[in-house]
């Protein structure tokens, strides 16, 4: 077989060689040991959970030092779905997981080795599959759909290993004057690798999460490009993490099934394969047994999910660094205030095996953060967030700034801050009470009282109320109710006899608090009715009444 021509045959367009695009994406003269990774998903769906993940750990790998960059890989048209690049941008922005390089936009980018989306890279993978054919490494392939079809029946009855491989590669030794006859006559064909491969050998693979890999080679001559030029992702992230100069490639554990072949292309190519970091999925308590996050049953495992809800950007990466490493924890404990980005991430402390996503775990780290914030922090971000998302709430806002602000400042700014909201679709429900619009009555008030008990609380509490009495004067006036009504003032004397009385005084502002919050728990009492107002909260204490 004269290979040159058939290179010349099949890419007469063809005119840079490999040599060509090395210069154009030379090295990038980082210093010993820097990372470069990447994420590189397809426009095919929506942003999933692992997604993120995954994209979170290039961004640790990579460290400050390191590159990430952002590739889109869209060769796929048929299943290419509008506006998913543009929603995969805006889920790394939504949570900090930010490339430093690649795409930018639906048609912009940063960086010296782009493009970034493969569809616009098709002339440098023709220039390297051309190599391949030259070096007898790649081959034409003009099966049809249906010789294809035939040699599945045929592998299938006679119990064969499925693929083209082999005896069942029938364009695999074809002599030139056959492949130009085929050419001739316009017969479509795809170009397919020539593997040498042996099925009874093994390749090793140090997997920085998985640890050593060893599999069987790569026997099948698989499709390089397809009919219409464009190259399988296989091929073309071959070409690009080498043009890229990645050196670290993160990846779900399923790719590990194409190691082999992986392995196989960079050699071919005659290109140093990148390190492998192969992550298991999230995985999700079901019924007892643990499954992967679906992102058919699942709406968590959409990443617009925690968008639309409302979670602190913050929450969501710090949750995903419990999953990443599971020393971060302890670290964040000993170092509240420093970004998680000074965390020391290590990928072989990563679990090989899948992580289970806790809601109420990651909820908590939510509300954490959000306890900290200045209310002018909360009141800025809950109103960007009703503004797209809660029409009613953002009405509030507009309505009296000051008041919504002043409310988010209650228990805020605090030795032990509250922790109630966890994210900004919580916070309409958290402060319900404070608007007439919203106000219900959710708890019921203290069991043991009678609704005489109840009324006389009531009762005594309207005759007492002075909305210009500070903290300290209010609360004595409450403990001052107490004993007439058949309340102890304290809870610990109290608890001595409690048959001898009705309550003490957390009775008596449980009472108040019901009628005018409609809840048991609610921030502050004193500074709850100070922002109700006298008005609001006489007339519900009035309502309250049995």
């Amino acid at each position: 077989m004269d290979n040159q021509k058939l290179a010349a045959l099949l890419f007469p367009n063809v005119t840079k060689t490999p040599d060509d695009y090395e210069n154009i994406y030379p090295p990038r003269g980082l210093a010993e040991g820097v990372k470069v990774t990447r994420f590189a998903p397809s426009p095919t769906g929506f942003m999933h959970l692992g997604n993120l993940f995954s994209a979170l750990i290039d961004k640790l790998a990579a460290g400050k030092d390191g590159v990430f960059y952002l590739r889109i890989e869209d060769t796929d048209k048929k299943r290419e779905v509008d506006g998913a690049i543009d929603a995969a941008l805006a889920g790394l922005a939504a949570f900090g997981v930010v490339p430093n390089e690649g795409m930018t936009g639906q048609e912009t980018e940063k960086g010296a080795y782009g493009p970034y989306k493969q569809s616009k890279r098709a002339d440098i993978y023709a220039c390297y599959a051309k190599k391949l054919v030259e070096e007898g490494r790649a081959y034409p392939c003009f099966c049809t759909e249906e010789e294809l079809a035939g040699i599945r029946a045929r592998q299938e009855a006679e119990g064969a290993n499925p693929g083209y491989y082999g005896k069942w590669a029938v364009w695999r030794e074809k002599d030139l004057p056959a492949i130009e006859q085929a050419l001739s006559e316009g017969k479509p064909y795809v170009l397919r690798l020539r593997s040498l491969g042996d099925e009874n050998k093994k390749i090793f693979v140090n997997d920085l999460v998985k640890g050593k890999i060893e599999m069987p080679e790569n026997t099948q001559d698989i499709v390089l490009l397809k009919t219409d030029g464009i190259p399988t992702y296989h091929f073309a992230h071959a070409v690009d993490d080498h043009l890229m100069r990645t050196t670290h490639v993160v990846r779900g554990d399923e790719w590990i099934a194409s190691l082999p072949l992986h392995v196989e292309l960079f050699s071919a190519l005659g290109f140093k394969p990148p390190k492998y970091v192969h992550i298991s999925p999230i995985m999700k308590l079901d019924g007892g047994n643990k499954r992967k996050l679906s992102k058919r049953k699942d709406p968590e495992a959409a990443v617009s999910y925690y968008i639309e809800k409302g979670y602190p950007a913050g929450g969501v990466a710090e949750y995903l660094m419990t999953l990443a490493n599971s020393n971060f924890e302890d670290w964040r404990r000993a170092n509240k205030d420093l970004p998680a980005d000074d965390f020391p991430f290590n990928v072989k402390k990563m679990s090989p095996s899948g992580a289970l996503f806790d809601e109420a775990k990651f909820e908590d780290i939510c509300k954490n953060i959000i306890s900290v914030m200045s209310a002018d922090e909360v009141f800025e971000k809950t109103g960007e967030w009703a503004k797209q998302y809660d029409p009613e709430l953002s009405a509030l806002i507009e309505e009296d700034p000051e008041k919504f602000r002043n409310i988010l400042s209650i228990d805020r700014d605090v030795p032990k801050p509250r922790k109630d909201i966890a994210a900004w679709s919580m916070v309409k429900d958290y402060l319900s009470y404070f608007y007439d619009s919203l106000f219900k009555i959710e708890d019921a008030m203290p069991q043991q009282l009678s609704d005489a008990d109840i009324n006389a609380v009531l009762d005594a509490y309207i005759a007492a109320y002075d909305e210009n009495d500070d903290k300290d004067t209010w609360f004595q006036k409450l403990k001052d109710l107490c004993e007439p009504l058949g309340f102890k003032p304290n809870v610990k004397e109290y608890k001595k006899n409690p048959e001898a009385y009705k309550g003490h005084v957390g009775d008596v502002s449980g009472v108040i608090r019901v009628a005018t919050t409609g809840r048991r728990n609610t921030p502050d009492l004193y500074y709850v009715l100070k922002y109700l107002g006298k008005d609001r909260v006489i007339a519900r204490l009035n309502a309250a009444k049995k």
